[in-house]
């Protein structure tokens, strides 16, 4: 069964430790609350997390959706615990909303991530510049999806303005309702592929879940009237296994994306931004009134806009803001560690 889930040979090499302590392999396919729904050999068990890995893990090392782990089943009332997670290839991380230095994983090995965006009056190309950042800083390959084709005049001149910003990802405009664009998704995800679908609440991902599947499976919800923004429908995380042998990961909507970690990600959105900051006369250029300010000119001749500029600038001083916090956090751990060694060496010393 768990071929079907994307199981390698590669993966058999890195479980083979975990398959000496008599453990068995799963693939996470639900996460929720109270615990994890696993695919394995034996058919789907519902597991929890052993009290170890949950010490040791933390929530960046906590199971997610799409992971590998090592379990202990308990045939008799078909549930398991989990002992450890396989490393990961690839994995869609955000800041946790309680810690600006914790990182919560959303999606993992995933292979292709559909940054989904709908067509209609809600339709904003600097939050896709926002997911795309995020989906090539996850390790996966982004592909733009454009949904509800049908409700828009000319999807098609709104496909090229988007792909005026996605650079060499390509951008596919679909409409569940009719069936348009849904082959070229799938010509694009390969048996055994994993997908991940990132966009706002209403975007119409779990519409196209149930396109992609042939089945209503995921529950949907119309979009507000008067602003065209969506309602939240997914509760859960889940991956679904698709006919043609892809899989496919629905996510809970998200407004807003934290980057996290290197700027590759940005550089790969704005690499036309990159190359004008790169072409300045000077290296600490401002990018206000200094002579031979490459940006400066782009904005003048408007080969750059201010729009596009001003994101760009926005998401590097977010990326810049992150690492200022972590390693903040990184410090504030090793004050704490070293008080504590200090407590311990007074105490030694005055018991003595």
């Amino acid at each position: 069964m768990i071929a079907q889930y994307g199981w390698t040979d590669r993966l058999a090499r890195a479980f083979a430790p975990h398959a000496r302590d008599g453990h068995v392999p799963g693939r996470v396919v639900v996460q929720q609350r109270n615990g994890y729904l696993l695919a394995t050999d034996r058919g789907e068990v519902r597991a929890k997390v052993s009290g170890r890995l949950r010490h040791e893990a933390g929530e960046e090392g906590a199971p997610a959706v799409g992971d590998w782990v090592a379990l202990s089943p308990d045939p008799g009332q078909r549930t398991a615990t989990i002992h450890a997670v396989l490393p990961r290839r690839t994995a869609f991380v955000r800041r946790a909303a309680h810690s600006a230095a914790t990182v919560q994983v959303i999606a993992a090995n995933i292979d292709v991530a559909f940054v989904v965006a709908s067509l209609n009056a809600d339709l904003n190309a600097r939050r896709i510049e926002r997911y795309l950042a995020a989906a090539w800083q996850s390790g996966a390959r982004p592909v733009v999806v454009l949904t509800k084709a049908d409700l828009c005049e000319d999807p098609g001149a709104e496909a090229e303005r988007i792909a005026d910003l996605a650079g060499d990802c390509p951008v596919i405009a679909v409409s569940a309702r009719r069936g348009e664009g849904l082959d070229a998704l799938r010509a694009g995800l390969g048996s055994g592929e994993t997908c991940v679908l990132i966009g706002s609440s209403g975007a119409g991902k779990s519409t196209l879940v149930n396109a992609l599947l042939g089945q209503e499976r995921m529950a949907t919800a119309e979009i507000r009237q008067g602003d065209d923004k969506g309602r939240h429908t997914t509760s859960h995380r889940e991956l679904v296994l698709l006919p043609g042998g892809g899989l496919i990961i629905d996510t809970p909507g998200m407004r807003e994306v934290g980057l996290i970690g290197e700027d590759d990600g940005v550089a790969a959105v704005f690499d036309d931004v990159e190359a004008l900051v790169a072409a300045c006369r000077f290296s600490d250029c401002g990018h206000g009134g200094e002579p031979g300010c490459a940006v400066r000119a782009a904005l003048d001749s408007g080969a750059l806009t201010a729009d596009r500029w001003d994101h760009f600038r926005k998401l590097e001083l977010e990326l810049s803001a992150a690492a200022d916090k972590t390693e903040a956090a990184r410090k504030d751990a090793e004050r704490r560690v070293h008080k504590a060694w200090r407590a311990g060496k007074k105490a030694d010393r005055d018991s003595g």
